[in-house]
């Protein structure tokens, strides 16, 4: 160092004060700056804080403002509320008033005729004490009516009473009647039923039990392929033999059934549920279930039986033995049934 020095000074000039008078400044410089950097950023930092709790502030006044604004909006509109029912009040009451003035002012026109009113009444006072004489004595004509129609119906109620019990009497024996009267009618439907038993076993016996004739609760009944042809209401040969032998067991029968007992035969006529074209000689199955019933009528009357026994009566399709619209089916639902039973 010294050296350099030395040589400085030999050659004349000396640099280094120079240098370090520029560093030491340029140093101050920047210090200086750092100061003023520090010092501006600590000055904004306040400024920013304080700015920041400003906005706080303002914004807590905000809320606490739009909070009061609700409230006054609902208190505004309470106040709109009560100022309409004040309102409606304000108009029914002016309407009562109206009203109440009418009333009155119809009042005083009512008193002013009620005082025209009186004074006539008074003028005709006079004329009703008179007339309230006549009245009273024919009120006092009344009253001796009255007591003695009260008299007659005295009598009259006396009369009702014995025929009161005349009656209770007579019910009595209805009743009695009405009884025996139902006795001797079961005694009839019972003693009907042994002939209507009787009647069917000789049926049994006189058409020796074929299949296609069978009895069905209190009925005899006949398959119509046994009495007719296919489609036909006339009795075919084999018909008109099974209800000879049927006029027969009838004819034997009403010689045994007592005369009071008032019988009749009934001839029930049945069809399957298979519909007629209706250009033959029936247009439907009531037709068809109807004459079978009458042939077989006509046929029992022509073998002597008296007609005032016999019944004909058609059923169509409509009471079916069996359900379905099978063969079998179809065929025990074409039939015609006998009933003994009273008229």
């Amino acid at each position: 160092m010294a050296l350099v020095k030395n040589r400085r000074r030999e050659r004349g000039v000396d640099y280094w004060p120079g240098f370090v008078d520029a560093l030491s400044t340029l140093l101050l410089a920047i210090m200086f700056l750092l100061t003023v950097f520090v010092l501006a950023q600590f000055l904004l930092s306040r400024e920013i804080t304080g700015r920041d709790e400003v906005l706080t502030r303002l914004n807590t006044q905000i809320a606490e403002l739009t909070e009061l604004l609700a409230l006054e909006k609902g208190n505004a509109q309470d106040l709109e509320d009560v100022l309409a029912n004040l309102q409606s009040s304000l108009a029914s009451s002016e309407s009562e008033r109206s009203r109440l003035q009418s009333l009155l002012d119809q009042g005083a026109g009512a008193g002013n005729a009620a005082n025209a009113r009186v004074g006539q009444l008074t003028e005709e006072l006079g004329d009703e004490r008179q007339v309230s004489a006549r009245a009273m004595s024919q009120i006092e004509l009344l009253n001796q009516q009255i007591a003695a129609l009260r008299a007659q119906i005295a009598a009259v109620e006396q009369a009702l009473q014995a025929s009161e019990a005349k009656d209770q009497t007579s019910q009595a024996q209805i009743s009695d009647l009405g009884r025996r009267l139902n006795v001797a009618l079961a005694q009839r439907v019972q003693e009907l039923n042994r002939y209507r038993s009787d009647f069917f076993g000789r049926l049994r016996e006189i058409l020796s039990d074929r299949e296609n004739i069978r009895i069905v609760g209190d009925r005899f009944v006949f398959q119509s392929e046994v009495l007719f042809p296919v489609g036909g209401s006339d009795l075919d040969d084999t018909g008109r033999g099974e209800m000879d032998k049927l006029a027969t067991a009838l004819l034997d029968l009403a010689r045994e059934i007592p005369a009071e007992i008032n019988w009749v035969l009934r001839v029930d006529g049945h069809t399957d549920n298979s519909p007629l074209t209706g250009t033959g000689r029936y247009r439907d199955n009531w037709e068809l279930s109807s004459a079978r019933a009458t042939s077989v009528v006509k046929h029992l009357i022509s073998r002597g039986v008296p007609a005032n026994r016999l019944v004909a009566a058609g059923f169509g399709e409509y009471q079916p033995l069996a359900q379905g619209d099978t063969p079998d089916v179809r065929s025990q639902n074409r039939r015609i049934e006998l009933k003994l039973t009273e008229r």
